[in-house]
């Protein structure tokens, strides 16, 4: 029987509706879900990377979320290993495993069987931190290394580099056993869905919960230095207002929206579909394993 269960991969950009799709298939497949996002690995980052709820992981197993404390370091590497780990205790439990996000580095690295050599060289990485931003830009220009989807936090873009180094080998084509949707969203509604989880994010208490963890792990903590964390922090040292930190917001995770569709445009083996037409492929193909 575990050989017959697929691997589900539901991705797209944020505020896509990945989440709910993904439980409401879960539910009705007996599935559990392993979140493939590089912002959730962190513990007490819960409202501003938008964790599934409460309620929601009550509904569905779900796994991949509060691994590691901001500040500590977690690679794609590690995710891979943590995830292949979890596919494998799902479908010995008989149980499909949906892998679900919106980091396309850490999904390729799962359906694409990435291959990575020794562990990172202290001191290699000690001498790309001593980088700037721009700096490292150029590096990755040069060397033809992809930025990651927070370029503004540096240490994403080092692992970037360090994982560049570390890639010995990939497969050309997905894994066995996997169905790969994407979801599409058009334009002008999937702007209106990030600005409609801002309000939801703001007034769910992401400040506040900023402030606890700048006061926690300090705000030069690279966790706390992408998505909404910065903007908390000039607000609640006054340097922006209210209004202007939510607007930037916005603008911050459009920009995220757009540089993850770049990415995964890439892979050619994704099958897009809207929401609602993504749901009845899901349906079609996991009626065909209950029935078998």
């Amino acid at each position: 029987m575990k050989d017959k269960i697929p691997l589900v991969v539901i991705l797209g950009p944020t505020a896509s509706g990945k989440t709910a799709l993904s439980i409401e298939m879960a539910k009705i497949y007996n599935g559990e879900i392993i979140c493939a996002d590089s912002r959730t690995v962190y513990k007490g980052m819960d409202i501003g990377t938008a964790k599934p709820s409460r309620e929601e992981i009550n509904s569905v197993p779900h796994w991949g979320l509060d691994l590691v404390e901001p500040g500590e370091y977690f690679s794609v590497a590690d995710f891979k290993e943590y995830a292949i780990k979890k596919i494998d205790e799902i479908k010995d439990r008989g149980h499909v495993p949906f892998l679900v996000g919106g980091s396309g580095l850490y999904i390729d690295s799962v359906i694409f069987d990435y291959k990575f050599g020794s562990k990172v060289d202290i001191d290699i990485r000690d001498k790309f931190e001593k980088f700037s931003l721009s700096e490292l830009y150029e590096y990755c220009n040069i060397n033809n290394i992809s930025l990651p989807e927070n370029i503004k936090n540096k240490r994403y873009i080092v692992r970037s580099i360090e994982n560049f180094g570390c890639d010995t080998s990939r497969r050309t084509k997905p894994i066995d056993d996997v169905i790969i949707v994407g979801i599409s969203v058009e334009k002008n509604l999937l702007r209106s869905r990030i600005e409609i989880r801002a309000e939801q994010l703001f007034d769910n208490g992401s400040v506040e919960e900023a402030r606890l963890l700048g006061e926690k792990y300090g705000w030069d903590s690279e966790a706390l230095k992408g998505n909404i964390y910065p903007l908390a922090h000039l607000y609640l040292d006054g340097k922006i207002s209210w209004e202007d930190m939510k607007s930037k917001y916005v603008i911050l995770d459009w920009h995220l929206a757009k540089r993850q569709m770049t990415w995964f445009k890439r892979n050619g083996y994704i099958n897009w579909f809207t929401s609602e037409d993504a749901r009845i492929f899901l349906f079609d193909k996991l009626a065909k394993l209950t029935s078998s």
